[in-house]
């Protein structure tokens, strides 16, 4: 079996390296490079206690934070996988508390603790009210995308798959028993299989095969500061602002509310700044930190939220990873879809996230 994995990000690299370790001869094809567009401006952050709005998803998020585990002692944790748990507090108390109650009954790790407690035993940089209510959910992670990316990609290409990088896919023969894909190159790839991980492309991509998949329009801004010591050692989301550490020399900031003034105008050096401002009412030593990166992406959510992911039965050999949450999810679809592709028999876990409840 020979099969083309369309998107070199977190879903796709987890699908082809799963499918190489399955026998397949795989093919990465990105109009980019690996792990350099979402997955390496998203938050990050692998987790579940965010995803409680229906079970199945949730199932879904704890089944892909264990494949995390797995993965690491797969490929060896090295600098991408950083299981230091998640701290978030909020404004209305009330709501996080019933939250972590639902999680707890759930049989999902988590402790509350308050500001005074996470000052003292976790992030001593905090500027954070004694008595506020903290969440911790000690098996949450954050993940150096596109480090994963790379490490997962050069251990399948040394199992024999190949890569098309800077090339983007201009036309999709399918349906039929051997898929011709034609690249912008002039290549034309004749497989058994397509894998449309394309991201905020993939509804381009499925178009090609006369597929309708919509998507959501959702951008959002992440920022990067240089830091001289990185002051915090965990993922949190605290009040307005969402803070990571990445790496050595770095943290990452997220909002949503920032992201809602993207389609407002605001420039990207303002939006920079506003988030800036944010993490400094959370974590003051930041003041002294400068900003190095920021970029607006468009995040890969199909319409009803949820993934989209596996075979659709009326363009036989196309398949589909399309997810928000990719970095969380990216290891168990991966996986999942893998083993669907090479055995035809679709895990209970993705019941739920057929591609099929898209018609056009």
């Amino acid at each position: 079996m020979k099969a083309v994995v369309i998107g070199a990000g977190v879903l796709g690299a987890c699908a082809g390296w799963n499918l190489s370790r399955l026998g397949v001869e795989v093919i990465f094809v990105d109009a980019g490079q690996p792990g350099e567009g979402v997955t390496n401006w998203s938050f990050s952050w692998v987790n579940a206690s965010n995803k409680t709005a229906r079970k199945s998803y949730f199932d879904l998020n704890v089944a892909g934070i264990a494949a995390y585990r797995e993965l690491s002692g797969a490929i060896g944790p090295g600098s991408w996988w950083h299981p230091s748990g998640h701290l978030r507090w909020a404004d209305d108390p009330a709501q996080l508390l019933k939250t972590a109650d639902l999680l707890a009954a759930w049989d999902y790790r988590v402790e509350v603790q308050t500001g005074a407690e996470v000052r003292r035993h976790l992030e001593p940089a905090l500027a954070i009210p004694d008595e506020v209510p903290v969440a911790y959910y000690p098996d949450e992670a954050w993940v150096h995308g596109r480090q994963l990316v790379g490490c997962l990609i050069r251990q399948a290409v040394a199992s024999g798959a190949e890569h098309r990088f800077g090339t983007a896919v201009r036309e999709i023969d399918a349906g039929g028993d051997i898929q011709t894909v034609a690249l912008s190159d002039g290549t034309r790839l004749d497989v058994d299989v397509v894998v449309n991980a394309a991201g905020p492309s993939a509804s381009h991509i499925a178009g090609l095969v006369s597929r309708h998949l919509p998507m959501r329009h959702e951008p959002g801004v992440v920022t990067r500061l240089g830091c001289a010591q990185v002051p915090v050692q965990r993922a949190m989301h605290a009040p307005h602002i969402e803070i990571r550490p990445d790496g050595d020399d770095s943290v990452v900031l997220h909002s949503r509310e920032i992201d809602a003034l993207i389609d407002t105008g605001e420039g990207h050096a303002e939006l920079a700044r506003r988030l800036h401002e944010q993490a400094q009412y959370v974590v003051p030593v930041l003041s002294s930190s400068r900003i190095a990166e920021t970029r607006v992406v468009e995040r890969p959510i199909p319409i009803d939220g949820f993934p989209s992911v596996g075979a659709v039965p009326s363009v036989p050999g196309y398949y589909e990873a399309v997810s928000h949450s990719g970095i969380t999810l990216g290891p168990v679809l991966g996986r999942l879809l893998a083993s669907e592709i090479v055995s035809g028999t679709r895990d209970e876990l993705l019941a739920d996230f057929r591609p099929v409840r898209f018609v056009s």
